[in-house]
C-alpha cells in the first residue's frame, strides 16, 4: 500500500531488525519447550495456532477488549468525515471506523494488514478535542496504518505475551500442585519458568524501543500531513493531561494496550513506568513538534 505519507527509513529498518531479532528469539523459545516438553507437534501447532490467531483476528480482540465497535458515517459523520478528507489527501485506503465507549481520552489502530486495518477512537476523545485536533490526532493513527508499523507491533507482542503466559502456569502449577511431584517434574517446571522470563524480558525490552521510536515517526508524519504539527501538539497536550487525572483501576483496565494508543494509559507520579515506556515522554513529542513547526514557520511554532 502507497500513501503520500512520507517513507520512513529509520523506522522500516528498526521494524526489520526488530522483527529479526524476536525471530531468532521465539525460534529458541520453540526449541527449547520441545526439549523441555518432549513433544515437537503439540508445542508447534499451540505456538502456530495462537499467532495465527493473534495476527488474523487482533483487531476483534483490541477491539473487544476495549469496549470498541464499528460505527458507520449515519452513526458518526464527524469521524468520518474526518477521516476521508485525511484519507483523500494521503491517498490511501480508508480504515474501518470504530469509536470506544471509555471516558478515558485515547484513540489507536490496529489490525494485521490494510484490508483488516481499523481505527478507533474513544468518546472521551471525541469530546474532549476541537476538530482540527481530532484530525491531527487521526492523521497519527493513520500513519501507523500506512508504515504498517501496527502489524509489526501487533506480531511482535505475541512472543511476550505467550511467555508471560507460560510464567503464569508454571507458577501457579509449581504453588498448587508442587507436592506431587518428583524433582524431575519441579525442576522441568523451573527452567521453563526460567527460560520463560527470560524471553518475556527480551520481548519487552525490543517492543518497547520500536513503539517509543514509532510514535515519534508517528507525529511526524501525521504533523506533515495536515501541516499542522502545534494543533497535534496541543491535542496530545490537552489528552495526557487529561489521561492523568482518570482514576488508577480505570487505567489499569487499559494498560495492556499501552503499545497501540496515542498517548498511554499512564497516571501521575509513575517514573519507574515511564522508564520502560511504549511512548516517548510528553516533553519529548511536544519539542519534536515544536521543531516540525520551526521548520514548516507554523504560526505558534511553540506548541504548549
Amino acid at each position: 500500500m502507497r500513501s503520500r505519507f512520507e517513507a520512513d527509513r529509520q523506522l522500516t529498518a528498526r521494524m526489520v531488525v526488530t522483527m529479526f531479532l524476536l525471530g531468532l528469539v521465539y525460534v529458541a523459545f520453540v526449541a527449547a519447550l520441545i526439549a523441555l516438553l518432549k513433544s515437537v507437534v503439540l508445542v508447534v501447532v499451540i505456538a502456530a495456532g495462537l499467532l495465527g490467531a493473534q495476527y488474523w483476528y487482533s483487531d476483534r480482540i483490541a477491539l473487544y477488549a476495549m469496549r470498541g465497535r464499528l460505527v458507520t458515517a449515519e452513526e458518526q459523520p464527524k469521524l468520518h468525515g474526518v477521516i476521508d478528507r485525511l484519507c483523500a489527501t494521503a491517498d490511501m485506503p480508508k480504515p474501518r471506523v470504530a469509536i470506544s465507549n471509555m471516558d478515558m481520552p485515547n484513540a489507536f489502530a490496529t489490525g494485521s494488514n490494510a484490508d483488516h486495518a481499523v481505527v478507533c477512537v474513544t468518546t472521551g476523545l471525541v469530546r474532549r478535542l476541537e476538530t482540527e485536533e481530532l484530525e491531527g490526532v487521526l492523521a497519527h493513527e493513520l500513519s501507523h496504518v500506512a508504515h504498517r508499523d501496527v502489524a509489526v507491533i501487533t506480531i511482535a507482542s505475541f512472543l511476550g505475551v505467550i511467555a508471560g503466559l507460560i510464567v503464569r502456569f508454571a507458577f501457579y502449577s509449581q504453588l498448587f500442585g508442587g507436592r506431587s511431584r518428583d524433582q524431575n517434574t519441579v525442576a522441568l517446571l523451573a527452567i521453563v519458568m526460567t527460560v520463560s522470563a527470560l524471553v518475556y524480558a527480551v520481548s519487552f525490552l525490543l517492543i518497547r524501543a520500536l513503539s517509543r521510536y514509532r510514535e515519534l515517526a508517528a507525529d511526524r508524519a501525521g504533523a506533515m500531513l495536515t501541516g499542522k504539527p502545534a494543533v497535534l501538539a496541543s491535542a496530545l497536550t490537552k489528552v495526557s493531561s487529561d489521561v492523568a487525572r482518570i482514576p488508577t483501576q480505570d487505567l489499569r483496565t487499559a494498560q495492556a494496550f499501552n503499545a497501540f494508543f496515542f498517548t498511554p494509559a499512564l497516571g501521575p507520579g509513575t517514573a519507574v513506568a515511564n522508564l520502560f515506556s511504549t511512548h516517548p515522554s510528553l516533553e519529548r513529542r511536544v519539542e519534536a513538534l515544536a521543531e516540525i513547526s520551526a521548520r514548516l514557520g507554523e504560526p505558534g511554532g511553540e506548541a504548549s
